[in-house]
């Protein structure tokens, strides 16, 4: 919308930024938006303070309080939408798709925010990269993956 080569005030309010990102841990996936508001989080369409048990409510809030303790983060509106997996595994998921959308959210000129990238990382390696582990399947011969059936040599 151009009115005498410039743009409207319309297009101008219409641009706002918003960051797409995923996480996994397991068989749980994490898809986070972020865009400006007044800060809420928001986990499938909840607020985050329903999450119970509390550690896994503070684990998921870990990258957003380091990035509020770096002053990276400004009412910045996250919602999650996690599916598939366990409770912790979920968890994991949404921490890792909200760290990975602040960096993003507050990149610069040359890219990302390459300072709250390495705070991450010092804190913990995990919050910004995906857990490649996997249940390993059950053998024969065994109850399970390990566990084999007793012996008697008798």
């Amino acid at each position: 919308m151009q009115v005498d080569g410039q743009v409207s005030e319309l297009a101008r309010k219409k641009r706002t930024k918003v960051v797409n990102t995923s996480g996994k841990r397991k068989t749980a996936i994490a898809r986070a938006t972020l865009k400006p508001g007044k800060g809420r989080v928001r986990i499938n369409g909840h607020p985050i303070h329903i999450l119970e048990p509390e550690l896994a409510r503070r684990k998921a809030l870990e990258p957003i309080r380091i990035a509020e303790a770096m002053n990276r983060i400004d009412r910045v509106d996250i919602s999650v939408d996690v599916k598939g997996g366990g409770q912790m595994g979920q968890v994991d998921a949404i921490r890792t798709a909200i760290a990975r959308g602040l960096v993003k959210y507050n990149d610069g000129a040359e890219g990302d925010d390459e300072e709250l990238r390495d705070e991450f990382v010092r804190f913990e390696r995990k919050i910004l990269v995906n857990d490649p582990r996997r249940k390993e399947p059950k053998h024969q011969m065994g109850r399970g993956a390990r566990k084999k059936w007793q012996k008697s040599y008798r």
